[in-house]
């Protein structure tokens, strides 16, 4: 049974995160899935408000009941640091952006020297706006587009 694992901050569930979600579901199978939620204080350094952790775990949940499949196990972790369980358990997957790419990277060295076993890094490349540009939490907060990518006049 394959486990996957998959983090954000989850601020605006755009069309990005869609992806991201869907893709973990898909590797998994009739696995697992462990989803990492950026707790409050990881979020309160973003340069702007971010919604509290109970509001984005109540839209994401509501998501996952969407997509995950009745054999797909799934947990929500709070995240309070990039890791989460990566360094103490085995994975098979970790699914991750290209702006999160780095982070798995990083997993990947430390785990390494901690004598586990690499992760698969599957990087699943941004959702573009009908402007060509990423979809983005930034954009979204900003008013320049919506969940979708599609631009607000």
């Amino acid at each position: 049974m394959p486990r996957v694992v998959v983090g954000g901050t989850f601020e605006c569930l755009h069309d990005g995160h869609r992806k991201l979600l869907r893709k973990a579901f898909e590797l998994a199978g009739d696995g697992m899935v462990d989803i990492g939620l950026t707790s409050n204080e990881m979020a309160g350094l973003r340069d702007r408000t971010v919604p509290d952790y109970s509001v984005r775990k109540s839209q994401l949940t509501g998501y996952l009941e969407e997509i995950a499949g009745k054999d797909t196990d799934y947990t929500i972790i709070e995240l309070n640091d990039p890791y989460g369980r990566t360094l103490e358990e085995d994975y098979d997957h970790i699914v991750v952006s290209p702006e999160t790419y780095p982070v798995a990277l990083r997993i990947n060295r430390m785990r390494a020297e901690k004598n586990m076993s690499p992760l698969d890094i599957v990087k699943v490349e941004f959702v573009l706006a009908d402007d060509r540009t990423p979809i983005s939490s930034t954009r979204i907060v900003n008013g320049e587009i919506d969940i979708h990518g599609h631009i607000i006049s």
